[in-house]
């Protein structure tokens, strides 16, 4: 976050790069556009693993895997909705390595 260096206001990104809105100040050339994470697009790349990556540290519960029915799953919580609702669950078999989700 950057601010105008004259009137101390907050610059916002325009045609020719971060500019004031109150002064006219103009700093840089276009600005490239970057992708971010915004409240209705959550960022889900912490709900998966690649292999047995994490599993270690994560505790194993006894639940039954809706693929292959064997009864030993590492289990995390992550928020994937609004801070006012509850956690949603995920489980990952210990056998076939398929994640699911629980959201009671």
């Amino acid at each position: 976050m950057k601010f105008c260096p004259k009137c101390e206001v907050k610059l916002k990104k325009g045609v020719s790069g971060l500019e004031c809105s109150k002064c006219g100040y103009t700093e840089g050339q276009k600005v490239k556009q970057t992708k971010k994470t915004t409240e209705e697009e959550p960022d889900f790349s912490l709900l998966a693993f690649e292999g047995d990556e994490g599993e270690e540290s994560m505790p194993t519960v006894k639940i039954d895997c809706e693929k292959c029915g064997h009864d030993e799953a590492v289990g995390w919580m992550f928020q994937t909705r609004s801070a006012d609702e509850p956690t949603t669950r995920f489980y990952r078999c210990q056998k076939c390595k398929y994640t699911w989700r629980d959201y009671t």
